[in-house]
């Protein structure tokens, strides 16, 4: 028959949670005071250790520069008590020369210096040891210092010394019977403040049990505030990591319906490319050549060369279009080398200049110096910044100003490119920063909105990005991410 009611009261329950929490916190305190009266007499011996090493290694300069062993061999065996248990010295080149009685026999000791190579005045190395004497263990300190001449930084030697620590231990058990005393008078003395324990207690556990009511409804963005370093902040940082990680799921699972759209999209562009491709590029051809044919003839007059200039370049947008959904829909391998970024730049730029000899637009350049070389495919990267540069010279005016910048920086802990361009033209709402670079969007009265999903495009082939910031009224801008090492 069990000796615990099967239905404790809850001031049973209270009282014996307050125990156990005093019981904790008292041990707790007791176990840091410890550490730390514990460390102070360790250190204690530690200090001196190496000062009687230091003090050996004095005594026996001279004698070491001369190589006198025997005269070292009556100083260290002097200075051996029950508390300097051996003495071991090296000379120079860490080769052991003499030492004490105790240490025969036990070439693990004695065997080589435990010092580094490279050794100054103020170099100590300390390691502790349990030596085995018969039924009797023996704890040791082992402490070992560099002899060095006054004024000099050649190192002489290096002096080893075991020390005993029965007193230490001794003076560590009397500390730890006090601390035992003083936890016990402070365990019965803190029963009394259970009541206002119990609800500091309560409080955190209130909040805990709110904060995980908003995550269950799906708020994984919340975050239970993490007060303590006991069981309650352990379990609010694990609801805090569960969290996260259902909010970083849901939103690759948004990423991955993103791009499942986006694969399912461009098979239905592709198969319309190529169904328009079949229906309507060989009767263009024949068109084309006929228009072409006509235009050549000297019969003629002035308005129906106009006409057939206005069909030629009615042709000509059609073939355009097609090469470009073809190009979109189509997965072209990257002919990768090694290009200047400024250089690819500056030639997109005269393209784009060339193609719009009608407008006074002002270039301004920012280029960053001694940028590295990318390794890319250079006709689809000119591809990709003419698209972004024209987009630029149609939106400013007459006399507009379109920037280009060019630097490098890091994204995720990796160097990349940056090419921003903007321009001071009306811009477009931040609603369409996005939309912008779906096939077939477009905010232009001509055009098919094709080109700046095909930089996306080949930009992402790169390893690389590009994204838009806008607003009416302040211009467009156009951010560029290029890798250094080319195609991750």
């Amino acid at each position: 028959m069990s000796l615990w009611p099967k239905r404790l009261t809850l001031s049973s329950r209270f009282l014996l949670a307050a125990a156990l929490l005093l019981t904790l916190l008292v041990g707790a305190i007791l176990f840091v005071i410890d550490k730390r009266e514990v460390n102070i007499i360790f250190e204690e011996s530690r200090n001196r250790g190496a000062l009687i090493a230091r003090h050996i290694a004095s005594l026996n300069l001279e004698p070491l520069m001369f190589r006198d062993e025997e005269t070292i061999r009556k100083n260290i065996e002097a200075q051996v008590d029950q508390d300097l248990i051996y003495v071991q010295l090296y000379d120079r080149f860490n080769t052991p020369v003499v030492g004490t009685e105790f240490l025969k026999g036990r070439e693990d000791i004695s065997c080589c210096s435990r010092l580094p190579e490279t050794v100054d005045e103020t170099t100590v190395h300390f390691e502790s040891k349990t030596l085995a004497l018969g039924e009797r263990a023996l704890h040791l300190l082992e402490v070992e210092v560099p002899v060095f001449a006054k004024g000099s930084t050649t190192k002489w030697g290096s002096i080893k010394i075991g020390l005993s620590l029965d007193d230490m231990r001794a003076e560590v058990m009397k500390t730890r019977l006090m601390l035992i005393l003083i936890g016990l008078a402070g365990l019965a003395m803190g029963v009394s403040g259970a009541a206002l324990l119990g609800r500091r207690i309560a409080r955190p556990i209130r909040r805990l049990a709110a904060g995980t009511i908003r995550v269950s409804r799906g708020d994984f963005s919340h975050k239970i505030p993490v007060e303590s370093k006991d069981e309650i902040g352990d379990l609010a940082r694990s609801f805090n990591e569960m969290s996260a990680q259902l909010l970083r799921a849901r939103r690759q699972m948004e990423e991955a319906n993103k791009r499942m759209v986006q694969a399912e999209k461009l098979a239905s562009i592709g198969r319309m490319a190529a169904t328009i491709a079949h229906e309507i590029r060989n009767p263009l051809t024949s068109v084309k050549l006929n228009i072409q044919r006509v235009f050549l003839t000297e019969a003629l007059n002035e308005t129906e060369r106009e006409h057939l200039q206005i069909a030629q370049e009615g042709t000509g947008h059609i073939e355009r279009f097609i090469k470009d959904l073809l190009n979109f829909t189509r997965a072209s391998e990257l002919n990768l080398n090694l290009f200047s970024m400024e250089l690819i730049v500056e030639e997109s730029i005269k393209l784009v200049r060339d193609a719009c000899p009608g407008k006074t637009i002002v270039v301004e350049r920012d280029f960053e110096p001694n940028l590295p070389e990318v390794l890319a495919d250079g006709d689809k990267l000119r591809q990709v910044l003419s698209n972004v540069l024209r987009n630029a010279y149609e939106a400013v005016g007459p006399e507009g100003v379109v920037r280009v910048q060019l630097s490098g920086t890091e994204a995720d802990g990796r160097p990349f490119i940056r090419v921003v361009v903007s321009d001071d033209g009306p811009g477009f709402p931040d609603k369409d920063a996005e939309m912008i670079f779906e096939p077939f969007f477009t905010t232009k009265s001509s055009g098919v909105g094709l080109g700046l999903a095909i930089a996306r495009k080949v930009l992402e082939q790169h390893g690389g990005s590009i994204r838009a910031a806008a607003g009416a009224g302040r211009g467009a801008a156009f951010e560029i991410l290029l890798p250094v090492k080319g195609v991750l």
